[in-house]
């Protein structure tokens, strides 16, 4: 193991995870965001307000992120309506592109997270809810989709890792991640092991903070104690 190697290269790895840390928070968020509608829908009773959102999620779920990043990176380059349209300025760019495709699949994730989740709320808190005269919308503002979010973090948390680690498929798209800037390195130098290993390091970290830190929001928020009752 060159140590050398690996030290000379850490500066320019490290922007690399930069531009992965922001691309994954991006995604989970806003696919966070979009995901709430989607699960509140697929946990309706009637069937033709589940059909859209099942339809979605099956998709994204029932295909590799790779060729949802390759179809929305190449394939809609296309069509003469998407180059000549206001979006053209972004989906031409590859840090857009590979954020639009992990938000859309990540969403499909999340959205059956908070599905399970709001089914798996006790009945009888809604019912008493709804016995002290709280309408609809009420009852999921204050009771089910808080209930739902702390009976759902602990899943929610591990999505948030696996896309840390899908991330790295960005880099076929020639965005400079931490695995893009690990494969132009090693292009340069051909210290493949070192380099990598290098780059492994860094998703560790990452890795370790982001567990680190949902343990302690799931410990303010009480996960345990709430689902032990």
């Amino acid at each position: 193991m060159n140590w050398e190697v690996i030290i000379k290269w850490i500066p320019r790895l490290a922007q690399g995870a930069t531009l992965t840390l922001e691309l994954v928070a991006i995604a989970v968020i806003a696919g966070l965001i979009l995901a709430i509608p989607l699960g509140i829908a697929r946990s309706s009773k009637l069937w033709y307000v589940r059909a859209l959102p099942y339809g979605y999620i099956f998709f994204f779920r029932g295909t590799p992120l790779l060729v949802q990043l390759f179809l929305v990176y190449y394939g809609l380059a296309q069509f003469d309506a998407v180059r000549e349209s206001a979006l053209w300025r972004y989906l031409r760019d590859p840090f857009w592109c590979a954020t639009a495709t992990m938000t859309l699949h990540t969403a499909a994730y999340i959205a059956e997270i908070l599905r399970g989740a709001i089914q798996a709320i006790p009945p009888g808190e809604i019912e008493a809810a709804r016995a002290l005269g709280m309408s609809r919308p009420k009852t999921l503002l204050h009771i089910i989709l808080p209930r739902a979010a702390r009976i759902g973090l602990p899943a929610y948390s591990n999505e948030v890792i696996l896309m840390l680690k899908a991330s790295s498929l960005a880099s076929t798209v020639t965005l400079l991640e931490l695995t893009g800037t690990a494969r132009t390195i090693i292009a340069r130098n051909y210290q493949t092991v070192e380099i990598f290993f290098a780059a492994g390091v860094f998703y560790l970290l990452i890795s370790f903070v982001l567990v680190q830190a949902f343990k302690l929001l799931e410990r303010w928020l009480r996960v345990d104690a709430t689902q032990g009752r």
